[in-house]
Parts: C-alpha cells; sequence; structure tokens
C-alpha cells in the first residue's frame, strides 16, 4: 500500500475510534467491530495472522480451524462450583452478559479465523484473568491480547484510550493505566491465551487453567477486578463484580 492509502486508512481509523469516543457511554460495540473490520486486511494483521502461528498450540488450532466459541453456558451449570465452565456460566448469568455480543463474520482466511476466535473468547479471558467487565478492565483484557499477538485493533484502542484520557481526563487514564500495566504483566508471563483450546477442559478447576496458563497475578481483587476489593477471592467466583458496560474508553 502506498503513501496515499495509507494515509487513507489512517485517516479512517481516526474517523473511527472518535466515533468509539464519542459514544462511549451508550456502548460502543459496533465502532469496535468496525475497527476490527477495517483493520482486517492490513499489513498489521497480518503479522498478527504469523505472531499467533508462532505460539504454542497455535498452529495446530488455526489450521484445524476450530470453531469460534459458540455455547450455551446453561449447559455447564451441571459442573462442578469452580471449574471453568461453571465459573463461566456463573459470570455470564451474574453479570447478565451477551456471550454472543460480537459480529458475526465468515471463517474462511486465516485473519477472519483469528479475529472470530478472539471474539468469541473473550469473555473467558476476563474470567481467566480475573479482569471486571467496565472501562478498565476491558482495558487490561485488551492490553494482554495487545501484547501477546499484536491484534490492531486491540493496539489503537488501548494507546488511542490512554492518550486521550491522559489529556482529557486524568483520573481516568490513572485507572486505565494500572490496569494496562496489570494486563502487560499477565501477557509476558502466560501461555498465549488466544492460542488455549478452552473447549477440553470445561470441567477442570479455573485454579488449574490458571497455574497452567502461568497466570500467577490475576487481577480479581483489584479496583478493575471481577471481584473488585476482595483480597484472595474463591477461584470460580464472580460474587463481587457489579455490573457490565463493555465501553473501552
Amino acid at each position: 500500500m502506498g503513501l496515499w492509502g495509507n494515509a487513507k486508512r489512517s485517516r479512517r481509523t481516526v474517523e473511527i475510534l472518535l466515533r468509539l469516543r464519542q459514544h462511549r457511554k451508550s456502548g460502543n460495540h459496533k465502532f469496535v467491530a468496525d475497527l476490527i473490520d477495517h483493520l482486517m486486511e492490513g499489513q498489521q494483521m497480518a503479522a498478527c495472522v504469523r505472531r499467533f502461528r508462532q505460539m504454542p498450540g497455535a498452529q495446530s488450532l488455526m489450521d484445524r480451524r476450530v470453531a469460534p466459541l459458540l455455547v450455551d453456558p446453561q449447559q455447564f451449570q451441571h459442573l462442578p462450583a469452580g471449574s471453568l465452565g461453571r465459573a463461566y456460566a456463573d459470570l455470564i448469568q451474574r453479570l447478565g452478559l451477551n456471550p454472543s455480543f460480537y459480529r458475526i463474520r465468515p471463517v474462511e482466511s486465516e485473519a477472519e479465523w483469528l479475529t472470530q476466535r478472539i471474539a468469541s473468547t473473550h469473555d473467558l479471558h476476563h474470567l481467566v484473568t480475573g479482569f471486571g467487565t467496565r472501562r478498565d478492565g476491558e482495558h487490561g483484557v485488551l492490553a494482554i491480547t495487545s501484547a501477546q499477538i499484536g491484534f490492531p485493533a486491540f493496539k489503537v484502542i488501548t494507546r488511542f484510550g490512554l492518550m486521550a484520557n491522559l489529556w482529557m481526563n486524568p483520573l481516568v487514564f490513572a485507572r486505565l493505566h494500572r490496569a494496562h500495566a496489570h494486563g502487560l504483566r499477565i501477557a509476558q508471563g502466560a501461555h498465549c491465551l488466544t492460542a488455549v483450546e478452552w473447549e477440553s477442559g470445561w470441567e477442570r478447576p479455573l485454579s488449574d487453567w490458571r497455574q497452567s496458563l502461568g497466570i500467577t497475578e490475576p487481577a480479581d481483587g483489584c479496583s478493575y477486578g471481577l471481584n473488585p476489593g476482595s483480597v484472595r477471592p474463591q477461584e470460580g467466583t464472580v460474587a463481587g463484580a457489579t455490573g457490565v458496560d463493555r465501553v473501552f474508553f
């Protein structure tokens, strides 16, 4: 892509980000999806796919085209308390989440498949890392995926969110920055979350998943966590979580 093409892409990216921020209080899923689609065919996404393929387990997952995660949380209610599946069902039920909140796309290309895999497992990333579902918690989760495989839309959102609030709302910036830094610490020490085949172990305890993935510092008890204010939250519960808005900055 030449200079003019890059300029047009950059301009469109800024336009979407401004709309995303403008609608931040009323929910902005549409504009996040627009940004993802806008960056789908660029060089950055191609680099993301290459980087993902280098992660342990990722190449097999992609080559087999393991389907985007489409599950009914009700099917996990029979699992033991503290298991991944049961904790996921509790998260969805207690926070009133829609596990299919993301935009439906084809999965023919590697970029399309990876995008849908990221979108459909997003709430599981919240669960295993302990980040809450409000603005700063979302920022922390996006920071992990951004750092581990360089997913373009999440890289842009996290950086724009930090910059915008640094100048316009320093208090919000401080909260986002703390969550972002925590996400980066998890990303550095943990197995690539996007490369995990969660379907292989719904019955496994959440604590075992965290240990095997190298998540030694989950965010549950932080102000931006699923259990804000708790010191050692019980594994597999989200009792302290208070609402959801999926606002990204």
